[in-house]
Order: C-alpha cells, then sequence, then structure tokens
C-alpha cells in the first residue's frame, strides 16, 4: 500500500508557472511508475506526465509538452511536475498516481494508488 499526498496547487495567471509536488509514503520499497493526471470540470481524467522507476522514460500529452517537466527523487519518494507558460486549459485537478510497473505506463486502468488531488487554477 502507498500513500500519495500532493501539494503546490494555487491560482497563477496565463503565462505563469507553478511546481506540484507529490510525496510517497508506505510501501514505497515497492517499484513505481508515477504519474499525473488531471481532470477538469466535466471532463474525462487524463494522464498528463508520468516517469518510470529509475527516470529514463517520461511520457507528456501533447498539449504540455515543452512546457511541463516531470521529475522524481526516489531517495525522497517523491515525484515533482514543473509547470511553465500555463494555459487557462490547464485548469484542473490535479492528481499525482502510482503504478505498480518499473517501466513506463500510459494507462489509467494500471494506476492502482491515487493521491487526493490538489487544484490548479489559470485565470486572469
Amino acid at each position: 500500500q502507498v500513500q500519495l499526498i500532493e501539494s503546490g496547487g494555487g491560482s497563477v495567471q496565463p503565462g505563469g508557472s507553478l511546481r506540484l509536488s507529490c510525496a510517497a509514503s508506505g510501501r514505497t520499497d515497492r517499484y513505481y511508475c508515477l504519474g499525473w493526471f488531471r481532470q477538469a470540470p466535466g471532463k474525462e481524467r487524463e494522464l498528463v506526465s508520468a516517469i518510470s522507476l529509475n527516470g529514463d522514460s517520461t511520457y507528456y500529452v501533447d498539449s504540455v509538452k515543452g512546457r511541463f517537466t516531470i521529475s522524481r527523487d526516489n531517495a525522497k519518494n517523491t515525484v515533482n511536475l514543473e509547470m511553465n507558460s500555463l494555459k487557462p486549459e490547464d485548469t484542473a485537478v490535479y492528481y499525482c498516481a502510482a503504478a505498480h510497473s518499473r517501466v513506463l505506463v500510459t494507462s489509467r486502468a494500471d494506476y492502482f494508488y491515487w493521491g487526493r488531488g490538489t487544484q490548479v487554477t489559470v485565470s486572469s
């Protein structure tokens, strides 16, 4: 069992930046691919970015490529999402999630552990 707690959400103007962090506790000795999902009102939850266990593989949804950067620190059991050049369409609740896999996985069904989410609002 793994517990995930997100932090770093908030409100920002278009073009601004935010850094989301997720701290994992519990059975962090197991191997996990980590991901950030988001869900906007009335929309499906989508995978924004993911990173493999050793960090050598990453995934970004097309809409955030070049603007978001995912990173992880396995010694600290944390995963971060640096978000730059934010747009109003990035507004959503962002969730940290863990999949029981060493390699990168992008299917929502593979992610068994979820945080409670943190709100990101981009508005002028």
